[in-house]
């Protein structure tokens, strides 16, 4: 049923999702692993996944990086990618999977337009998940080709790229300098600012919850409901106004930390909200944002707290 046509076709049209696509399987499998979260289904963390290699299901993730079904030296995952029949020497009768992705990649260079400088010049404009399914691929096809794609390596990168998941970047950090600081220290000072935050908070007032939004989001075990997600828009674009405005009403120094303390804390769980909204074009950090959520939302919790707490203790002077 297969001919070369379609399945140039196939791999022109779908390149770009078939390798994220793999890329997110990939480090899902590796993510939940290492942190043996509740997706119940996602993969086994039994003593046998310990005692034998990372697994998926019943498979290691070195048997399934390496599996090559038909074994013509071209590995399943990579079939996958041009389209081809993973079980199949010759997926167009005739015609060798190799011989059929070498035309391919020829005819991939011949089109690319290649400046003076041996540089590509076609525009990228690359998600975080395109830059991580170019760079797992990257790292995967040198490994393969070295014969290094052992189940060592394969830990190995899979705790390089858990980690980075579990850490993302972290894109703006205020300081004090960010602020509007007073030198008044006296009972009205305080009463200003208290007044000023209240109405920051009456201003910019939320009608969904985060998390009543996400529950939804993961509507089963088994399966997501991104529609959900336009719900997070109105409240990043509201969380964005209340730390703009935090930054501009007057502080009075003896506050001005654990002020600031609210506005990062913020800024860290706009940034998970903003992430996870993005899921269907940007998967890699939405997996990393819902990871961090619930703590930075705690962290969130504990700095409105300490600021409170703060301000009661200078109004009852």
């Amino acid at each position: 049923m297969y001919n070369y046509s379609i399945i140039k076709n196939i791999w022109l049209k779908n390149k770009k999702i078939l390798l994220i696509a793999f890329a997110i399987a990939f480090v899902v499998a590796l993510f939940f692993v290492k942190n043996k979260t509740t997706f119940k289904n996602s993969l086994d963390s039994s003593s046998k996944s310990q005692e034998n290699g990372l697994a998926y299901n019943s498979a290691t993730l070195e048997d399934l990086v390496n599996k090559d079904t038909d074994g013509d030296g071209i590995l399943d995952w990579e079939e996958g990618l041009y389209g081809l029949d993973p079980t199949k020497k010759e997926t167009t009768p005739g015609v060798s999977d190799q011989n059929a992705i070498s035309k391919l990649k020829a005819e991939q260079r011949a089109n690319a337009k290649i400046n003076e400088n041996g540089e590509n010049e076609d525009p990228e404009n690359l998600t975080e998940t395109d830059k991580f399914s170019r760079e797992l691929f990257a790292t995967i096809a040198a490994g393969n080709q070295n014969g290094m794609v052992d189940q060592t390596a394969i830990e190995t990168l899979g705790t390089t790229l858990a980690e980075r998941i579990k850490n993302p970047i972290v894109r703006k950090v205020f300081s004090l300098s960010d602020l509007k600081i007073s030198n008044e220290n006296n009972a009205q000072a305080f009463i200003d600012y208290n007044y000023a935050l209240n109405n920051i908070y009456k201003k910019y007032p939320m009608n969904y919850a985060v998390p009543d939004i996400l529950q939804k989001f993961m509507a089963d075990e088994n399966n997501v409901n991104t529609s959900e997600l336009e719900k997070l828009g109105p409240i990043i674009e509201q969380t964005n106004k209340i730390i703009d405005a935090m930054t501009k009403i007057n502080v009075p120094r003896p506050i001005s930390d654990p002020h600031l303390s609210v506005i990062n804390t913020l800024e860290r769980v706009v940034e998970n909200i903003s992430d996870i909204k993005f899921y269907d074009t940007d998967a890699i950090p939405a997996i990393g944002a819902i990871n961090q959520y619930g703590k930075n939302s705690t962290d969130l919790g504990l700095a409105s707290n300490m600021l409170t707490e703060a301000i009661k203790q200078k109004l009852n002077n």
